[in-house]
């Protein structure tokens, strides 16, 4: 009895610091270059916001904004685990069709910045798309 007490004990010590773990906050705007299968290579700026009323523990929510010169600003969300993110984003000019998902790691640099590679995947743009972005918060 005193065996599987200590083990229940144990079990629930583990369960509750899990529940308190702090959420990583990947907040920020970050400069992206990128490199587009359609468009070629891009620059644009990444902004990031935590919603933390929509985060807990390892898991975090994001309002994303991705602003590209010359193609326009794409809104959208992400959602974390850990330092894994999946963002998804859409031009405002909807009749473009430009709008995908993306997967991207986030890593401090040597400087100890915040950034993240990405792949993205655009189903419907000009019959489909993908490409890569590399980010460094400023």
């Amino acid at each position: 009895m005193k065996l599987f007490t200590c083990i229940l004990l144990c079990f629930i010590g583990v369960s509750s610091h899990a529940e308190t773990m702090n959420t990583l906050d990947f907040s920020g705007v970050y400069n992206c270059v990128g490199d587009d299968a359609h468009e070629g290579k891009y620059t644009g700026t990444v902004t990031m916001r935590l919603k933390p009323e929509h985060s807990k523990a390892s898991y975090a929510s994001y309002d994303f904004k991705l602003e590209v010169p010359e193609y326009g600003t794409y809104l959208g969300h992400a959602a974390a685990y850990g330092h894994h993110v999946a963002m998804h984003f859409a031009l405002q000019d909807q009749t473009t069709k430009d709008y995908g998902t993306g997967i991207a790691e986030m890593k401090k640099n040597i400087k100890g910045q915040w950034g993240f590679h990405k792949f993205y995947f655009e189903p419907e743009f000009k019959g489909g798309n993908t490409g890569v972005e590399d980010c460094v918060i400023q």
